[in-house]
């Protein structure tokens, strides 16, 4: 039998801008993300715009890529600018510790990585070394980047072939320095952060928004210490890493083969967001009660064994209708604490943890994950809209909410609701009561399929959207079936 239940929408109240940071991937030096993912080399004969993977290129401009995070991840804290511009024959190479021990010959470095956003049309978001780097080598990074005027990093700059310099937002001052980081105590990595982002200037006009690396999960003592030490005038916003691992850490559990059990408890785990931001926002709010520093989520996902015959250090894995279910929850949340969340990074962008893309030599799939980015992106730079549901929905063996929504505004008047089913067993008839809106069309579409199913390079449409029109109007209401394990996204005008 299916369950009622009422969505209702105040289009009167109108909240958070729903930032297009929120839509953000993050892009790190380890397996096969940079190299055969995102950077083939001009050689290859993959079509590829200046060594950038034309195909990858192009799925990333049609989700509407915002933000881009680039070196890392742990490889960040390792890595050193220099070595990665001129060139590439000269460029020195180097072993990747954290990741596999392969040798990088650093054939992607800076001026690669800000082609590729050029190309994607999205901001760069750069993670600096404080881990192993020092004052110098960041504050040089930024000049040799941003500054438009005669000085040592600015002639190198263009003597390496970039005459005007880029327009660098975004700037990560460390990564996880709680752990590969540097292994820090929160009030000393306060400390060198008040100290690295000092010498970090705004030249020629680019205007630097920096982010201190903040808490790992629910370490609420590190968010407390370091928003007592921080301020608006130095740090923008403050970093959150949450993976969602539904086994053990040394046995994650399967990306594609997985019980009804393991299922809920990965749900259960990404619901944890929920509780996460709250916390940590409830303590940032001490220190900062006008919400001028912002929250980053700039690792999340589902994280789970490697596939089987893969490098165990390629963090290599698959991506089902399960990971579809789990990124829905994830952004619908990011969506409804915009008001503090300024901006998310899915990991990773391709080839690792949950990808939107994964690639086999001059193959390429989008993932179930990248259909949920592709749904969602209308929520980009959009006004959240007061929206709850007005029944507790459980979903089957597991105390957990079974229907997760969002909604939100254009400035042209249109309506984007996105409501997911994680129930594997019950559908919901959900009426959308809209006030102070007046529907005069509607267009809706579906992800649906078995929960394990997933795209592969010999049959890559297995999972993918469609038109869905199990929905009726009437007057000021939208009635939609939203049936057990799916994605809806209606299009109200």
């Amino acid at each position: 039998m299916m369950k009622q239940v009422n969505l209702y929408v105040n289009a009167a109240n109108r909240k958070s801008k729903i930032n297009k940071e929120i839509y953000g991937h993050f892009s790190e030096h380890l397996g096969r993300c940079i190299y055969d993912g995102i950077y083939v080399g001009e050689d290859s004969t993959i079509p590829n715009v200046k060594g950038m993977r034309k195909d990858v290129v192009d799925a990333l401009k049609e989700i509407k890529t915002p933000v881009l995070r680039w070196p890392g991840g742990c490889f960040a804290d390792e890595y050193h600018w220099k070595d990665g511009i001129g060139p590439k024959e000269d460029r020195k190479k180097m072993v990747n510790t954290n990741w596999g021990g392969v040798t990088e010959d650093n054939s992607f470095g800076t001026h690669e990585f800000l082609e590729l956003c050029e190309q994607i049309g999205c901001e760069p978001y750069i993670a600096g070394n404080l881990g192993s780097g020092t004052v110098q080598e960041l504050s040089e990074w930024v000049e040799y980047m941003t500054f438009d005027g005669i000085s040592p990093m600015a002639d190198l700059r263009k003597k390496n072939g970039r005459e005007k310099p880029w327009k660098v937002k975004y700037l990560g001052i460390g990564n996880e320095n709680w752990g590969c980081g540097g292994n820090m105590e929160p009030d000393y990595y306060a400390a060198e952060y008040r100290r690295y982002q000092q010498f970090c200037k705004n030249f020629s006009g680019n205007e630097l928004y920096k982010v201190a690396c903040g808490p790992n999960s629910d370490d609420y003592h590190w968010t407390d210490v370091l928003m007592s030490k921080i301020n608006k005038g130095i740090s923008k916003a403050i970093s959150l890493h949450y993976y969602t691992v539904p086994g053990e850490w040394s046995k994650k559990g399967s990306a594609t083969a997985f019980s009804k059990d393991e299922y809920f408890t990965t749900l259960q785990k990404a619901y944890k967001m929920e509780e996460l931001i709250v916390k940590h926002c409830e303590i940032m709010s001490k220190h900062d009660q006008e919400h001028e520093i912002g929250l980053i989520v700039d690792e999340w996902g589902n994280w789970f064994d490697v596939e089987p015959g893969t490098n165990p250090g390629f963090l290599y894995q698959q991506n089902t209708m399960r990971d579809a279910i789990t990124a829905s929850i994830n952004l619908n949340i990011f969506n409804q604490h915009s008001d503090r969340v300024v901006m998310a990074n899915i990991a990773q962008v391709v080839n690792v943890l949950q990808s939107v893309i994964l690639t086999e030599g001059d193959k390429m799939i989008k993932t179930p994950t990248f259909h949920i980015f592709r749904m969602y992106r209308d929520h980009q730079e959009a006004t959240l809209l007061d929206s709850y549901i007005d029944a507790t929905t459980t979903a089957e063996n597991a105390t957990i909410p079974a229907l997760s929504q969002s909604v939100s505004m254009k400035e042209d008047g249109s309506i984007l609701a996105t409501i997911s089913n994680c129930d594997l067993e019950q559908d919901y008839e959900v009426t959308i009561h809209l006030a102070a809106k007046c529907a005069k069309s509607c267009t809706a579409e579906i992800l649906q399929a078995e929960i394990d199913a997933y795209n592969s390079f010999d049959n890559a449409d297995v999972v993918e959207p469609k038109v869905y029109n199990g929905f009726s109007m009437k007057e000021d209401t939208i009635v939609v079936t939203v049936p057990a394990a799916s994605v809806i996204a209606l299009s109200i005008k």
